[in-house]
């Protein structure tokens, strides 16, 4: 999925570590395959390459979940998060390279193949249609968030109680770690301020433009696109997200960036449990939103 995947958990013994990593990792492999649009031949790369056919498509119980988790998500933020966003991000990751800022009319091009909308769905069967030709689904957005909570389940079935998955920045914690009140979780808010907490039974994602940014003409832009015009973003700086659920704290972490402070203070109400540090550019200072003091 294009990140590095830590796993730290406490076992009885060396041997039923080895095999509860092995089958954690391999958990993670079949995920990857089912959802990286990296691969081409990858079940969502496929899925996408039926996109305006009018047929209905068979697909895993994995990926019918999680676009099903992406589709409520999209519903409660008003779009600010778009599993269907793959034209456009394919578009920056292009510019990315180049260090060319993408001609507004394959902006536009992208943009009229976006919009989760247009991707509907039959639970009879795990059924899937992507209305329009020239979609491409891109769930980048919440795809290591859930990786990480399959991670955790594959390791309590061997009854592995204390575990932390880090994929990527999108963390999964359990119980903590033995004498310890939780795991030590430090998060910064992009620049100078540093938190460091004592958590355990939560999920938390971080998301920002530090490593992952396009700098044009002396202006940086986000690596993470605004569904509704298709440009990187702006003014965010940094969003830590806190959730009882691994893929519902990754695809906040991208939606509460897109919206901003103001409209993810609304949204944030329809996610229970869930708790935000937002830090963003406003004019010429920098608003901070911190739940987590």
């Amino acid at each position: 999925m294009g990140s590095p995947f830590k796993l730290v958990f406490y076992a009885k013994d060396d041997s039923l570590a080895f095999r509860a990593a092995k089958a954690a990792f391999a958990r993670v492999e079949k995920l990857n395959e089912i959802m990286s649009d990296y691969l081409d031949g990858s079940e969502i790369n496929r899925l996408s390459a039926t996109s305006g056919s009018g047929q209905w498509v068979p697909v895993s119980k994995e990926l019918y979940e999680i676009l099903a988790i992406s589709q409520d998500i999209s519903a409660k933020t008003d779009g600010a998060f778009d599993a269907t966003l793959g034209p456009v991000v394919q578009l920056w990751r292009h510019a990315t390279r180049k260090g060319i800022f993408p001609p507004e009319d394959e902006i536009r091009d992208a943009l009229n193949r976006t919009g989760f909308s247009k991707l509907k769905m039959n639970p009879d069967g795990y059924k899937v249609m992507l209305t329009q030709k020239g979609m491409r689904l891109d769930i980048g957005g919440l795809g290591k968030g859930f990786a990480a909570e399959e991670a955790i389940r594959v390791l309590k079935s061997f009854g592995i109680r204390s575990a932390m998955m880090d994929a990527g920045g999108k963390i999964v914690l359990t119980d903590a770690p033995p004498a310890s009140k939780g795991w030590k979780i430090t998060v910064s808010n992009g620049s100078d301020s540093l938190k460091t907490m004592e958590l355990a039974n939560v999920a938390l994602a971080t998301s920002g433009p530090t490593y992952r940014f396009m700098e044009y003409k002396g202006v940086r832009y986000s690596h993470i696109v605004d569904p509704k015009t298709g440009i990187g973003l702006l003014f965010h700086v940094r969003t830590t997200v806190i959730s009882p659920d691994g893929t519902v704290a990754d695809a906040l972490a991208t939606a509460f960036s897109v919206a901003g402070i103001e409209k993810s203070k609304v949204y944030l109400k329809r996610f229970p449990g869930s708790k935000v540090w937002l830090v963003e550019k406003q004019d010429e200072r920098v608003a901070n939103w911190n739940m987590l003091e």
